[in-house]
């Protein structure tokens, strides 16, 4: 995109009637998820969802619906444990991140968009640990935000950008591809800008802007290669968008593996079609999970 777009889109981001600001939430997550999980403060974190009644009464739900109910739980603190705490970051984070767009500005089915952002977040998270990358759950809140410019583009061109979707769910093509040819720009630049409004991290800029563009991935390209792969193996299993896509997707022929594999060598012995089931066997939990914390209303 040339830099007169950029400016163009970046300015019609800071004049919005109330540019999304990062919430309240987040930061703190975001600096818990940098810890190790023996060493994060299980308190803070009752507290920190008790002060949100909406996201305790979530959280109680969730720990009520059949995917975990083996007894009722009343208090934040038992939601806590029956759920694990990478269970209740998913649900916080990602609650959390759908309010920064009204009902009535969502251009796509939010709950299809929540379905592959937490799976994305959760393959990301299980290749991490697979291939031996450093920082699982970076890699987790990477898969959860690559995606964020499609909550920028509903909010910035709500109508453009519902035609947009249209076009590429007609078409069968991806997402990017539609905004490059009826928009003029894309989810991952969008999304940069408001990952620089919100001060996320360099490493998960740079996944947000390079996901589906990783030959441009300056320090992070592991990271970025790694979400490149998960967002592509959620939609080849059918943690899209809620369109068909034609993709024609040749994992161990993709730049993104040939870097992974580079530092992580591996990789190498994977057996994908293996890990592509294992993956397949845990989407009903995500399906699950996203349903129960957004419904079909969302």
């Amino acid at each position: 995109m040339n830099n007169d777009k950029l400016e163009q889109i970046r300015s019609r981001i800071v004049a919005l009637d109330a540019i999304p600001t990062i919430p309240a939430v987040i930061q703190p997550l975001l600096a818990m998820l940098q810890m190790p999980f023996d060493e994060v403060d299980m308190n803070k974190v009752r507290d920190l969802i008790s002060y949100d009644k909406t996201l305790a009464a979530l959280c109680l739900r969730v720990a009520n619906s059949p995917l975990f109910g083996r007894r009722e739980v009343q208090t934040v603190s038992e939601a806590l444990i029956a759920l694990g705490l990478k269970r209740v970051q998913s649900i916080v984070l990602s609650c959390s991140l759908a309010k920064v767009v009204p009902p009535e500005k969502w251009a796509m089915d939010a709950v299809a968009f929540w379905r592959h952002s937490l799976g994305c977040a959760l393959i990301s998270r299980k290749v991490a640990n697979l291939i031996g990358y450093q920082d699982a759950e970076k890699a987790y809140l990477a898969g959860l935000l690559h995606d964020l410019g499609i909550l920028v583009n509903s909010l910035v061109c709500t109508e453009e950008y519902r035609a947009c979707l249209k076009y590429a769910a007609d078409g069968c093509i991806s997402i990017d591809k539609a905004e490059k040819e009826q928009l003029g720009f894309t989810h991952c630049e969008s999304g940069k800008i408001l990952s620089e409004h919100w001060r996320i991290p360099d490493e998960l800029g740079e996944v947000i802007e390079f996901h589906h563009g990783i030959e441009h991935a300056k320090t992070a390209a592991p990271l970025v290669s790694l979400v490149h792969l998960s967002d592509l193996l959620c939609r080849v299993r059918d943690l899209g968008y809620g369109y068909y896509e034609i993709l024609g997707v040749d994992f161990a022929g993709d730049e993104a593996w040939a870097v992974l594999v580079k530092h992580y060598p591996r990789l190498q012995d994977m057996d994908l079609a293996r890990l592509s089931l294992d993956i397949e066997a845990g989407m009903d939990e995500v399906v699950t999970l996203v349903d129960t914390v957004f419904g079909r209303q969302a």
